[in-house]
Formats: structure tokens, sequence, C-alpha cells
């Protein structure tokens, strides 16, 4: 780390969010927002100009989501630390960013005095897990907790999940995401097959019991 202080990429679309975690991390002298970036693109040519030692990602972002920016980040030479900063309850992704190689998953509302002590960890080479997620993996590792079901979807068909979930059209995911409407389709016969289920209410309804609609 440069002169000690621990220089951050901050990855959100929306500048209001941007600006609140700037202002968390305002107070502290070892922490610096030292690029800002609101898509996975710009992210990449950030860290291909700069040296970062941490990045806080989003995960719902247009274009690439966030878990698609961690696989690309993972891949670099000069790659930051990455810590996962989401609107989602970590039920719903935080394992598979692990898996990928973040340091950590935090939620939007964790309190600054997390945020802070998550960065300082990370950067230092750590992981940070909150207990939950410390017991979540444990039990996984363990073969005590069997795994949901859309923790057999790949993140590309969990995101198509859950836009059919939340009553997005075929037309209007293919927008979003950048895909043909047949891709789409495809993808939605997958996920129908995998998660055993005939119709796009019982997707609606098993993303409302497990927390997947914010």
């Amino acid at each position: 780390m440069a002169n000690d202080r621990i220089r951050i990429l901050l990855v959100d679309d929306h500048a209001v969010v941007r600006n609140g975690v700037k202002l968390m991390l305002s107070s502290e002298s070892d922490i610096a927002i030292e690029g800002e970036a609101g898509n996975a693109q710009d992210a990449l040519r950030l860290l291909h100009e700069q040296e970062f030692d941490v990045a806080l990602i989003d995960i719902a972002m247009p274009g690439k989501n966030g878990l698609e920016l961690l696989r690309l980040m993972q891949a670099e030479k000069k790659r930051p630390a990455v810590l996962i900063l989401s609107t989602y309850a970590e039920e719903v992704y935080a394992v598979r960013a692990l898996k990928l190689g973040a340091a950590g998953y935090l939620t939007k509302d964790s309190p600054a005095a997390t945020l802070i002590a998550a960065v300082r960890k990370a950067a230092a080479g750590g992981k940070y897990l909150t207990p939950a997620l410390a017991e979540k993996l444990a039990d996984l590792v363990g073969g005590t907790t069997p795994e949901s079901s859309h923790e057999a979807l790949s993140d590309r068909e969990l995101e198509v999940m859950k836009m059919i979930a939340a009553g997005d059209s075929l037309v209007k995911i293919a927008e979003t995401l950048h895909l043909s409407p047949n891709t789409v389709t495809t993808y939605r016969t997958r996920i129908l097959q995998k998660m055993g289920m005939s119709s796009n209410a019982e997707l609606t309804r098993y993303a409302i019991e497990n927390g997947l609609l914010i």
C-alpha cells in the first residue's frame, strides 16, 4: 500500500450510493477512494490505469454484473482484494462471491464501522465474514446444510431467474442483459428444469420465500 493508505476502487452504478460510501470512509486517514466507476467496463479500465488495494463492488449493475466483474478481476495481474457491497442479503450471493475469490460480502445497510473493518482486513490479505456467513460456510463444508435450489443455477441463470420472478418480460430481460430473446428463453427453460418447476408463478413464489427479491 502506497504511503500506508488503502487505495479503494468503488464500483456502483448509483452515484448516491458511491457518495454514501465515500462519506462513511472519509473520516479514516488510512483509507482513500482513488477511483470510481459505474459499470464493469469503466472499472476494468481504471484497474489497468491505476493500482488499488481494495475494490468495493456492487452486484446489480448494467451490462456485466458484480460477480462477472469479480471473475474478470481475478484474472488481472494487479488485482485488488474485492469486497462485495450489495443490497442483496448474504443468503443470495455471498457464498458464490467467496467461491469466486471475494475477500468478503457486505450488505449496503452495514454500519460504517463494519465497512471500515472489512476494508482494512481485506487490504491486509484476510477475509471478512459475518458470524452468520461463517456459520453457513462451516455447515456447507460439513455437509449439514443442503444447498437451496437456486444455488444450482449459474450466476447468469440466477440473474435471469430473479428478473422473471420480479415479473419482467423476456423482451425486457433481453434488453437489460444485452441478450437475444431466444437466449433468455433458453435460460428460462434451463432454470425451470434445474429447479424442478414448470411456471413463472412457481419461480416468483420461491424467490419471495427465499429472499431473492428486493
